[in-house]
């Protein structure tokens, strides 16, 4: 979509579209509302450089992740920042605040007309998601399953994952199960799949304790006292990231509770440190390095005018048993 298509749809010129979009003071409130009505439904977005891209390619990648707080996004940023460099791109890198952000941020970068979009996760609104079709520049999802990206989408199911620690815990002969569970939108898919198996066994009441995002380590030392604090009965705390599950077991060890005989605790993301506390923490494992290397690759093909040869990859996850449980 160009100005000049709004103005036609709009039924007034391409100057009265401009002064709509950038001075609504100049024109009528009738004028003002058929114009960004036609905004709306085409998904137009004015075109910043319009003038520098005409002659070149802006050799720009724009990645939007909920946050950088912790490490859990930090190798998938690396490996899609190593990967595009390669070809001669660079990494221009938003921050979205677990989608408080994505509207706002994405209408910035389209209006800079990047080569190419990574986003995280699948959670984007109606009118951000119509104008990403519209832009016609080539978007990979990530870190999320859907049967219906927008472009392409590199990334694994959360429901499972959360199913896979249910089962897992249930193995281990656990029924008072608690949670320390963050509330952002993926963290919730996982939690639904884990309530799930626990209510087909016979566990309809979870006792959880939701922290806001990203998840901190005090965070996950407030979680366990909450818990605690409300007299629920737990032999294990599955946690929905590796940093909550540290200030369990920082919580724990403080109060004299044994890991794991007292309470098994479980993670989700195996940072570095995973393998190294004390002890070394049972979790769910992500390639996010592979995430990373994948969606760049998808991106770079689509760019060069090529066809890639799935538009939707599931990398799976994979349950790290270690001394916590």
């Amino acid at each position: 979509m160009t100005i000049r298509d709004v103005a036609k749809v709009a039924g007034v010129s391409p100057i009265t579209v401009s002064r709509a979009l950038n001075h609504p003071e100049l024109v009528t409130p009738d004028t003002l509302e058929r114009v960004r009505s036609v905004v709306s439904r085409t998904g137009y977005v004015p075109n910043e450089i319009a003038g520098s891209l005409r002659s070149r390619r802006s050799r720009i990648v724009a990645a939007v992740f909920p946050q950088i707080t912790n490490s859990m996004f930090v190798d998938t940023i690396q490996a899609l920042s190593d990967c595009l460099r390669q070809e001669g791109y660079q990494v221009l890198l938003g921050l979205s605040s677990y989608e408080e952000r994505e509207d706002e941020l994405i209408a910035g970068i389209l209006g800079r007309r990047p080569e190419g979009i990574y986003l995280t996760g699948i959670g984007h609104a109606p009118d951000t998601r119509r104008r990403l079709i519209a832009s016609h520049i080539p978007v990979v999802e990530a870190w999320d399953l859907t049967p219906t990206p927008i472009d392409m989408l590199v990334g694994f199911s959360h429901e499972k994952a959360g199913e896979a620690m249910a089962r897992y815990l249930l193995a281990k002969g656990h029924r008072d199960i608690g949670l320390v569970w963050g509330n952002d939108l993926r963290a919730g898919v996982r939690r639904k799949g884990l309530l799930s198996v626990l209510a087909e066994h016979g566990i309809p009441e979870v006792p959880t304790g939701l922290e806001p995002a990203p998840g901190m380590f005090q965070r996950g030392r407030e979680g366990l006292a909450e818990l605690l604090g409300s007299g629920a009965r737990v032999s294990a705390v599955a946690c929905s990231s590796d940093v909550l599950a540290q200030g369990v077991i920082a919580e724990a060890q403080d109060r004299g509770i044994r890991i794991p005989g007292d309470i098994a605790v479980m993670g989700f993301g195996d940072f570095d440190f995973a393998a190294h506390t004390s002890p070394s923490l049972t979790t769910i494992a992500i390639e996010k390095a592979m995430i990373g290397r994948l969606a760049a690759q998808a991106l770079l093909a689509r760019i060069q005018g090529k066809e890639v040869a799935e538009r939707i990859v599931d990398v799976g996850f994979r349950l790290v048993e270690r001394d916590s449980t």
